[in-house]
């Protein structure tokens, strides 16, 4: 299986010439280093206001990176008269190929539940727009001891998208899923779990995904959280972690593709 390291810029950078020169330097770093980075999808995510410049960009450069929006409107695939929204149908006919959705920042700031989930995968699946569905637990759960019971609970998402679906939209989710664990408490605050931890709630996460339907098995789970070069070397040690997802280091091209470069070998 082949890793996948994707950047989540957020509300960075400021400036469309930032986020110009951020997408000129991957494009060149990953056509320049295309050997070493072969084993690893990558991918980027910008925010809503630039998508379209970096799709514009990776498509007349032909690089090898794909093109993820931060979110998706859980009220239309398609259209409507939902202000400030962004359907998968939009976001698929951009060049998108994949959306965020369940970030814990959207779960806070939004109040995002499953049933909100629920809607926004099911847009996805109607577009054929694939997913990375962020999952993880605050640090009140974590020292609780709680961690396996929130992210079955987040998870449930999973199963009911697949009892209310056609058999072709099992086989959607069986290739266009990634499950991306981040610990609430390691986001952007530097506290980083043990490669033994992540390892251990990966194991857990793939069980309760074959639990729903034995086709997830090869589901790629990611692990977010403070993800730097210093440290993407051990975390890609365990086979249990196919990848990251990167915040702040994901905002310099060369400490990302370093971080790529380290799922590579």
């Amino acid at each position: 299986m082949k890793s996948w390291v994707v950047g989540n810029w957020k509300l960075n950078p400021a400036s469309a010439s930032a986020v110009q020169a951020l997408v000129d330097d991957l494009v060149d770093g990953v056509d320049a280093q295309s050997n070493a980075l072969q084993s690893c999808h990558i991918m980027v995510a910008p925010s809503l206001l630039h998508l379209s410049q970096v799709e514009n960009t990776l498509r007349t450069k032909s690089a090898a990176i794909d093109l993820a929006c931060q979110d998706v409107s859980a009220l239309s695939a398609q259209s409507g008269a939902y202000t400030g929204d962004v359907s998968a149908e939009q976001l698929q006919d951009l060049g998108v190929q994949w959306a965020i959705i369940g970030h814990s920042e959207r779960r806070q700031y939004y109040n995002e539940d499953n049933d909100t989930l629920l809607k926004k995968m099911s847009h996805s699946a109607a577009q054929g727009l694939g997913v990375i569905l962020c999952i993880g637990e605050s640090e009140a759960d974590f020292e609780a001891g709680n961690t396996t019971q929130v992210l079955a609970d987040q998870l449930t998402v999973i199963a009911d998208f697949l009892k209310q679906s056609e058999a072709a939209d099992a086989d959607y989710i069986a290739n266009k899923l990634i499950i991306a664990y981040e610990p609430v408490w390691a986001i952007g605050t530097g506290k980083v779990p043990s490669v033994e931890e992540v390892t251990e709630v990966h194991k857990f996460i793939r069980e309760r995904l074959q639990s729903f339907d034995a086709t997830l098995a090869k589901t790629p789970v990611l692990y977010g959280g403070s993800v730097k070069p210093e440290n993407a070397q051990d975390f890609a040690a365990s086979e249990q972690i196919n990848g990251v997802l990167v915040g702040g280091a994901a905002l310099k091209a060369d400490s990302f593709l370093d971080i790529a470069k380290a799922f590579s070998k």
